[in-house]
């Protein structure tokens, strides 16, 4: 398009809205909501949209996983794009919380970005159902399963599970979630450092999207890659409304049980112990590098010598004291 019209801005009480840190909260429940909309929709794509449009008669397998991987890399550049000039696009709590430990953001706005980030995914999950309703019915009744409640295929749509091979242990979940959640907080943190090699031509939310292909194409098989505990309770509140019942609360199934927790604990521990790696091994490198060597100290009882170009005022020509140094 050749010429934009201007967007009127608001008036009002809906402008002072815009201008507090209700505009803030407005941007990172749209940022959200574009994450899940994405992120659910492209596995919604490859668990049962392909088979039950008759476009995929093979079970799922590696292509299927690329499709999540991508879809969710994406889905994760477009929601910063969407909001980052507003809020700065954390949509993730696990993201908020590092950057209140680390980065100086307040902390009386942590728990207002954590219940907009919450209420995104929530909206961004009811309306990839509202979408997919048709297929996940389709695929239940595809493969004999009565009810919802035994349908880890299309719950995992929505939010995450354990691999089976965790059994019923919490230990090697958690410990996924805090490892693929510190590494995406340490990559965030190098890729915004403008002391370091910071993307430019506003590139970064790309960068951040292959981060989270990264993780799902290395990671993902453990537990799904939550990494982002917005991402995994918004849509797993409403799953469980919806009739997945104790797959979601309080995540019962076969091999896993009161799992819901996990991808909320993981990601908030990793995503600080991600920040504080990146600060101890590159951060506080760059910032010592940053710091001007101090000039050498004279001899006691020499006057240091200027440096070409400066100015001769404060050292007299002729004796090479200081004025009023009494010498």
């Amino acid at each position: 398009m050749s010429e934009q019209r201007r967007v009127e801005g608001p008036s009002g009480l809906w402008a002072s809205v815009c201008r507090s840190t209700g505009g803030e909260l407005l941007a990172e429940f749209f940022g959200t909501m574009i994450l899940i909309l994405l992120g659910c929709g492209s596995v919604a794509v490859a668990v049962a949209g392909l088979p039950g449009s008759g476009r995929q008669s093979m079970p799922f397998g590696p292509a299927n996983w690329l499709i999540v991987a991508f879809g969710w890399g994406l889905a994760v550049v477009f929601g910063v794009y969407a909001a980052g000039g507003v809020s700065g696009a954390h949509i993730n709590p696990a993201v908020t919380l590092a950057f209140a430990v680390r980065r100086g953001f307040p902390w009386r706005k942590v728990v207002p970005y954590w219940t907009a980030q919450l209420a995104g995914a929530l909206a961004g999950a009811a309306v990839v159902y509202a979408v997919y309703a048709s297929a996940i019915n389709a695929y239940n009744t595809t493969n004999n399963i009565a009810s919802r409640t035994q349908s880890l295929d299309t719950f995992a749509i929505f939010a995450t599970f354990p691999a089976k091979y965790f059994g019923n242990g919490w230990v090697g979940p958690f410990v996924d979630q805090v490892v693929g959640t510190a590494i995406l907080l340490a990559l965030i943190a190098a890729l915004i450092d403008r002391r370091n090699q910071a993307p430019a031509a506003n590139v970064a939310p790309y960068l951040i999207g292959f981060v989270v292909v990264a993780i799902g194409l290395t990671y993902g098989t453990n537990a799904g890659y939550a990494i982002n505990p917005a991402r995994d309770l918004g849509p797993r509140l409403f799953t469980f409304a919806a009739g997945w019942g104790p797959i979601a609360f309080p995540g019962h199934y076969g091999w896993f049980t009161n799992y819901w927790w996990i991808p909320i604990a993981g990601p908030l521990v990793g995503g600080v112990l991600g920040i504080l790696l990146y600060d101890l091994f590159v951060g506080l490198v760059l910032a010592a590098r940053q710091v001007p060597e101090a000039e050498p100290t004279p001899p006691p009882g020499r006057v240091p010598e200027a440096r070409e170009g400066e100015g001769q005022e404060g050292v007299t020509a002729e004796s090479g004291r200081v004025p009023g140094s009494g010498g």
